[in-house]
């Protein structure tokens, strides 16, 4: 299950000639920390608004996002109450879960959950609220920036075999070995 955080940034942008405002945003981020949810939102937002402050990160408990191809920006968090029968204590047991799904309108957006639930349990939608989100960024395996990484023993052993070792990518002067001074 993905752990989704809501990060929230600030920052200035000029309105009229001359007229400043203040702007909040929010963004729905698929991270594995809060430090990856951070670096991740400053990764997405550094070129398009290069003077924000992450204000507010937080973790939101989403059991399932539902992004529906060609539809408006607007995010909805859809909330339901499931039924289901608990056999050893012969009684019915009702759990909530919360979904986000993108939609025009409060109508589309409960008429996609139901479409997308189906009648696989028994269940009742009990709320359908529009968010403040701006986009949602999920998880990406191949986005990380893994080309510049190597094994340790590789690094160690290319370090010990030159005896002027240079970055890479560097055209600039070789670094100096530096000796332990005899005494």
């Amino acid at each position: 299950m993905a752990t989704w955080f809501l990060g929230k940034i600030r920052f200035t942008k000029e309105i009229d000639a001359g007229k400043f405002q203040t702007v909040t945003e929010a963004y729905l981020l698929d991270a594995v920390s809060f430090t990856d949810a951070e670096a991740r939102l400053y990764d997405l937002l550094g070129d398009n608004a290069p003077d924000f402050r992450v204000t507010s990160l937080s973790p939101m408990k989403v059991q399932e996002v539902f992004h529906v191809e060609g539809s408006e920006l607007k995010w909805f968090k859809v909330k339901i109450l499931i039924t289901t029968f608990d056999e050893k204590a012969k009684k019915e047991k009702k759990s909530s879960a919360s979904f986000l799904i993108n939609a025009d309108s409060i109508k589309q957006a409960y008429d996609r959950v139901e479409d997308a639930l189906g009648r696989v349990e028994d269940y009742e939608i009990t709320d359908v609220s529009l968010t403040p989100i701006l986009e949602v960024v999920p998880y990406d395996v191949d986005n990380q920036k893994m080309d510049q990484l190597r094994p340790l023993s590789e690094a160690v052993a290319a370090f010990e075999n030159d005896s002027n070792p240079t970055p890479k990518d560097s055209p600039e002067q070789p670094f100096e070995r530096v000796e332990p001074a005899a005494e």
